[in-house]
């Protein structure tokens, strides 16, 4: 079964919001991950001053699984509607939505979690919740899923809930079979989260 992940970068994204769940995808068989900016093609620059180069949304599968970061980028994209209004269009068509961290804020913003479970960094989660009053956050998960939405704490809580889904989508071997490659030992409880 070939995965095609499309991870959202921005100015000021936590890196390994990104590249925790890369590292996770691109050692699953048959998947194929792009990084991409909603402003178009070029350089994004994440904290710590990584830079990578991602492609424009019109290079990406639309029907393909949405994975959005958080950072401290995050903050000012709350209040750039075009942009808020771009990612809750490709949501509505993603078959599976990912965040890390306060990504989760980015979509709460767009009403697209209204209703839902969802979670968030825990050293975020006052302000991340006051971006969605009619969001059912909880504080005491490494991950959560409902529905065809995915939402994890803190930066590293990313790679577990990648490698969960991974296990859902592609059998329980391909996630052992990324997490050996990663040398990664997996936190398989989604609701056990020791930063809370």
């Amino acid at each position: 079964m070939g995965l095609d992940i499309n991870i959202v970068v921005f100015d000021g994204f936590e890196p390994l919001d990104v590249f925790g769940p890369f590292e996770v995808f691109v050692n699953t068989d048959d998947a194929r991950v792009r990084l991409f900016s909603l402003d178009g093609p070029g350089v994004k620059v994440g904290e710590g001053g990584v830079r990578v180069e991602a492609v424009g949304p019109e290079e990406i599968d639309p029907k393909g699984v949405l994975l959005i970061p958080g950072g401290s980028g995050t903050r000012t994209l709350i209040g750039n509607d075009r942009w808020i209004r771009q990612l809750a269009s490709l949501a509505a068509q993603s078959p599976q939505v990912m965040t890390v961290c306060t990504g989760s804020a980015l979509l709460a913003a767009a009403g697209v979690l209204d209703g839902r479970r969802a979670t968030s960094n825990d050293l975020a989660f006052d302000w991340v919740v006051g971006t969605g009053k009619r969001v059912d956050w909880i504080k005491d998960a490494r991950w959560v899923v409902d529905g065809k939405f995915r939402t994890s704490s803190g930066i590293s809580a990313g790679i577990d809930m990648a490698l969960a889904f991974v296990e859902d989508t592609c059998g329980p071997d391909a996630a052992d079979k990324a997490s050996t490659q990663m040398e990664y030992i997996r936190n398989r409880d989604y609701g056990y989260d020791p930063f809370a």
